[in-house]
Order: structure tokens, then C-alpha cells, then sequence
């Protein structure tokens, strides 16, 4: 049998899995998810971690692209992205349809 190759969306659920694999960043989503619009201010005022630490998670979600952030000196917005979100959803989803398909080994 010869190798396979990862697929690009097998790389990209990782990566959203990775970025999701933080409770700090679970809070930062939910937190971002119920504002009526982007987030303006100092988080770290509001979670429990020093504003480094914060940045470092912020990154994290960026780079997922789970989240937006746009400089705006003195602050920064901070937003959902919806498209790549709703894509996180989609794949999550099938990923544990096909999964939960899959013949259960039983090793008893």
C-alpha cells in the first residue's frame, strides 16, 4: 500500500481545530459571536490573561482566519469571519458524519 498524501481539506480542519483547541480562544469566539458588531477595546479587561497572552491567542484565530482584526490606532476591531466560520462548521460536521459512518472496531 502506498502513502497517501494529506488533502488540503484535512489540512485546513486541523488548522481550524488547532486554533479552536484553547479554552481562552473558545472564550474569545463566544464573546466575539454574541456582539451585535465588531469587537472595539481591551479584552484582556475582560479575560483572565495578561494582554501578551491575548495577543498570542488573537494571533492563533487570525491565522486560522476564524477571525478579523483591523488595526484602527489607538484600538482594534475584532470580528468573526463568518465565510471561513460557517466553512469551519460545514467541514466539522462532515467530518464527524463520516466518522460516526465508519465501522466501530471492538476490541473486547
Amino acid at each position: 500500500m502506498s502513502k497517501k498524501e494529506l488533502t488540503a481539506e484535512q489540512e485546513q480542519l486541523a488548522r481550524f481545530a488547532k486554533a479552536l483547541g484553547h479554552p481562552i480562544r473558545i472564550a474569545i469566539l463566544e464573546m466575539l459571536a454574541n456582539q451585535s458588531c465588531c469587537y472595539h477595546g481591551d479584552m484582556s479587561e475582560i479575560l483572565p490573561i495578561a494582554k501578551s497572552t491575548l495577543s498570542q491567542h488573537l494571533n492563533e484565530l487570525k491565522d486560522a482566519g476564524l477571525i478579523r482584526g483591523t488595526i484602527t490606532l489607538p484600538t482594534v476591531k475584532y470580528c468573526i469571519n463568518h465565510e471561513n466560520w460557517e466553512k469551519a462548521k460545514n467541514m466539522f460536521s462532515s467530518f464527524f458524519v463520516a466518522i460516526n459512518n465508519e465501522e466501530v472496531c471492538d476490541n473486547k
